[in-house]
């Protein structure tokens, strides 16, 4: 194996006609705008069971998915930390983000709760509309 020459210029790729431009959605992608996956932690596993069946119930996403135990590592008061926690992955609709929000805060016990949301951009159709339906229905 060799290694590449760093002072060497990167290979470049040219673009075809049909590519779309970047950003761009193709026809069988979801619209960003209406699908996110969010990710908490919580302190235990107990209280990740417990965050995801309200969420739930609440209809505030679809799915909930607990990992763990995962190792996190952070800075908090000026030390850095070493915790166990159960990380929560969440797929709902932007539409119900707020919401969820609200509901994460409302049932953290730490200070400044993990919350972050990214956008879906794509994926089975079928799993989507599902997802749509199961954060809709009443």
């Amino acid at each position: 194996m060799s290694i590449p020459d760093p002072a060497a210029p990167a290979a470049t790729v040219a673009p075809t006609a049909t590519a779309p431009a970047l950003g761009s959605p193709t026809p069988d992608e979801a619209d960003p705008s209406v699908y996110c996956q969010v990710v908490t932690t919580m302190a235990s596993q107990e209280q990740a069971d417990r965050l995801a069946a309200g969420i739930i119930e609440a209809r505030l996403a679809g799915c909930v998915q607990i990992l763990g135990p995962v190792r996190s590592v952070y800075r908090w008061n000026n030390q850095v930390t070493f915790d166990e926690e159960w990380q929560c992955v969440i797929k709902t609709t932007t539409a119900r983000l707020n919401t969820l929000t609200a509901h994460i805060r409302a049932q953290h016990d730490y200070e400044v709760p993990e919350i972050i949301a990214t956008p879906i951009f794509g994926g089975n159709e079928d799993y989507l509309d599902w997802l749509s339906a199961e954060t809709t229905a009443s």
